[in-house]
């Protein structure tokens, strides 16, 4: 039996947790927040429940395949979503999959017929590829002759990818697009912030994809989280709520434990669930077993866009409120004008940036007090907008807060015409308020920046859990160049199936 530390009680660590406690292993859990879950949490405030963070996961398969091994599946109420609903003033149509896509386009833009066709002239053969990929067996999962047998059909049928990958791996969006359609056109203007736009042109064209395997949680994210945490101490695993890690203890090259508060945890194992860049810049207590570039290249490696989220509570019914969204996942988009998220001097973003807007009530009415609604309202932000959000200065930040919310709701009230007739409770969480919560850089949604040119990853689809210091593992989103919640889940899982 070892004994292992893990730092952090998001999915990664609550999955590597529950499997390394399952094996018999002495396994105890440090999380900084008053509850499991880091960006699958959730909260309620007046009745309402919300979502902290992600709103969906893809990959259901190798995600239910996990949760099953743990032993929770039964437990955990996944449900599939809606298909998204895309509005802008030039389009509003129901997204199932890619070629809803692409009728969309070809609709909405009849004069760049030639331009479409050269786009998806190029784009088709990724995805094509992408799905003979998606259809083998992750290697992440599988064992002995299985992985092997695996192993041989990867070689064997991906060829094609690779060397597509070889092509347009190292091609941000951004660039891709700007080959077929000109700048601040309006398909150009929704096309490049329709996803992330500085992710990689293969993982635009994975993207595609995920909307034939879309899912939610009914009971919310944090039920999902709760039952993890749950099982992990019937398990026999300790979870410290509340309990901040100031460090990481190291021994002749070796993490040995780790200290909260006066007290001091010796363990075997370390892992670290939390952010790459806090790990080792601030949490290691021996710098000196990094090599000062290495350092360096944690410090100036850019980390992933973080969310502005603003959450309302309705004194609208529900059904009331589907009349007029129809579905519970609307995109809106604002495709005359291109917020610049690149850009944290663009004081106008918030009114151009493209919208996510969701309603947790009409997943499961119980996320709202009888009679009553829930809405959020999520986008990327800029990192550090408006001189990081005040510059400290606690009345300008406020009224930043009170500025992007109020640009929200005046923006879907062309969906929810008396929207601010019916707000009943409004908050809002802005990238402050998530480094805060999660600890991670610059309230990162997720790990390093998604650009593959400067990715702290040489490959955009490795995953890495081993670090400079024996012992000690990372357990986090932060082992893969851009995460996710299925992507988390398969790095919780290496990381426990290294201790036998």
């Amino acid at each position: 039996m070892k004994r292992i530390a893990i730092v952090g009680a998001g999915i990664g660590g609550l999955t590597a947790g529950n499997l390394l406690a399952k094996k018999g292993h002495k396994v105890i859990l440090f999380e900084a927040h008053s509850t499991p879950g880091g960006y699958i949490a959730g909260f309620r405030r007046k009745g309402y429940y919300f979502e902290s963070g992600s709103l969906s996961l893809e990959a259901s398969a190798q995600v239910f395949q996990v949760m099953k091994e743990i032993g929770v599946y039964e437990k955990i109420s996944f449900k599939k979503k809606e298909p998204l609903q895309y509005v802008s003033d030039e389009f509003n149509a129901s997204i199932r999959n890619w070629d809803d896509i692409k009728f969309m386009l070809y609709s909405s833009y009849p004069d760049e017929k030639g331009n479409i066709d050269s786009f998806f002239n190029v784009l088709d053969p990724v995805i094509k590829e992408l799905k003979k990929m998606a259809a083998i067996p992750s290697l992440t999962y599988a064992k002995g002759l299985k992985k092997l047998l695996i192993g041989i059909t990867f070689l064997m049928k991906g060829g094609k990818f690779m060397k597509l990958f070889e092509k347009y791996g190292n091609v941000s969006v951004l660039e891709f697009i700007a080959c077929f359609f000109k700048k601040d056109t309006r398909i150009y203007n929704f096309l490049t912030t329709f996803v992330y736009p500085d992710m990689s042109t293969i993982a635009l064209a994975g993207m595609m994809e995920m909307y034939t395997d879309y899912w939610t949680v009914k009971d919310g994210m944090q039920s999902w989280a709760n039952v993890l945490a749950e099982n992990f101490q019937q398990l026999g695993g300790e979870l410290n709520l509340s309990s901040y890690v100031d460090a990481i203890i190291t021994k002749d090259g070796v993490a040995t434990g780790v200290k909260t508060g006066d007290k001091i945890f010796t363990a075997d194992y370390v892992f670290s669930a939390v952010d790459y860049k806090k790990t080792f810049l601030e949490l290691i207590d021996n710098k000196s077993l990094l090599q000062n570039d290495m350092l360096q290249r944690i410090e100036e490696a850019p980390v992933s866009y973080p969310f502005f989220t603003l959450y309302l509570g309705l004194n609208l019914r529900n059904d009331i409120l589907r009349d007029r969204m129809r579905v519970s996942s609307i995109m809106l988009f604002d495709t005359l004008k291109r917020g610049d998220v690149e850009n944290p001097n663009d004081k106008d973003y918030f009114k151009k940036c493209p919208l996510v807007i969701y309603s947790p009530s009409m997943i499961n009415e119980k996320h709202a007090p009888q009679g009553k609604s829930s809405l959020m309202v999520q986008t990327i932000s800029p990192i550090r907008w408006m001189d990081n959000w005040g510059a400290g200065n606690k009345e300008r930040y406020g009224l930043l807060k009170k500025q992007i919310s109020d640009t929200f709701i005046k923006r879907i009230e062309s969906i929810i015409p008396d929207l601010s007739d019916h707000i009943d409770f409004s908050d809002a969480a802005t990238p402050i308020t998530y480094e805060r919560y999660t600890h991670n850089t610059d309230g990162a949604h997720s790990s390093w920046s998604m650009n593959p040119k400067k990715n702290f990853y040489p490959s955009g689809i490795m995953m890495k859990v081993d670090t400079p210091v024996k012992n000690l593992y990372i357990s986090s989103c932060w082992a893969t160049p851009f995460g996710g919640v299925p992507e988390t889940i398969g790095v919780g899982y290496t990381c426990a199936q290294i201790i036998k």
